[in-house]
């Protein structure tokens, strides 16, 4: 499992398996976030499965698939909310950890410039150095 630190309370991870979760709530994280549809997994990791190993270890899970081509701000919204209604650390994951990153990115777009974002996912192994102009948009710049 490689989770990647994007801030103090949000993290990123390629897709994770069951046998993950205890070490996932062994780090601290309280809310596992599953941003990769089960049309992309194996009946073995689809959110279902997950989400009851998830809440087996006393983790709250939520659901929000994400694709490049339906990604919209409702998602973004529902990741943002998920985050902060967390009470602590929280992890998401997508087949690489791009998307969640793509998605936290967003919903910072408002609290933080737009050069600590791509700074952040940037030391995160993520670059998302593309999306200046969506943030800059996002926050009114």
């Amino acid at each position: 499992m490689n989770i990647n630190q994007i801030s103090p309370t949000y993290a990123v991870a390629p897709q994770i398996d069951v046998t993950d979760i205890p070490a996932i709530a062994a780090a601290g994280f309280k809310t596992i976030i599953c941003n990769r549809p089960d049309a992309e997994v194996p009946p073995s990791h689809h959110a279902n499965v997950m989400e009851a190993a998830a809440k087996e270890a006393g983790l709250t899970f939520v659901i929000n698939p994400v694709t490049h081509q339906t990604l919209n701000m409702d998602m973004v919204t529902a990741q943002k909310a998920a985050i902060d209604a967390s009470g602590g650390p929280t992890l998401a994951y997508c087949a690489s950890g791009t998307r969640s990153s793509i998605v936290w990115a967003l919903g910072q777009a408002k609290e933080m410039s737009a050069d600590d974002i791509l700074s952040a996912t940037s030391a995160a192994g993520y670059d998302l150095g593309g999306m200046r102009p969506q943030l800059d948009a996002l926050a009114g710049n």
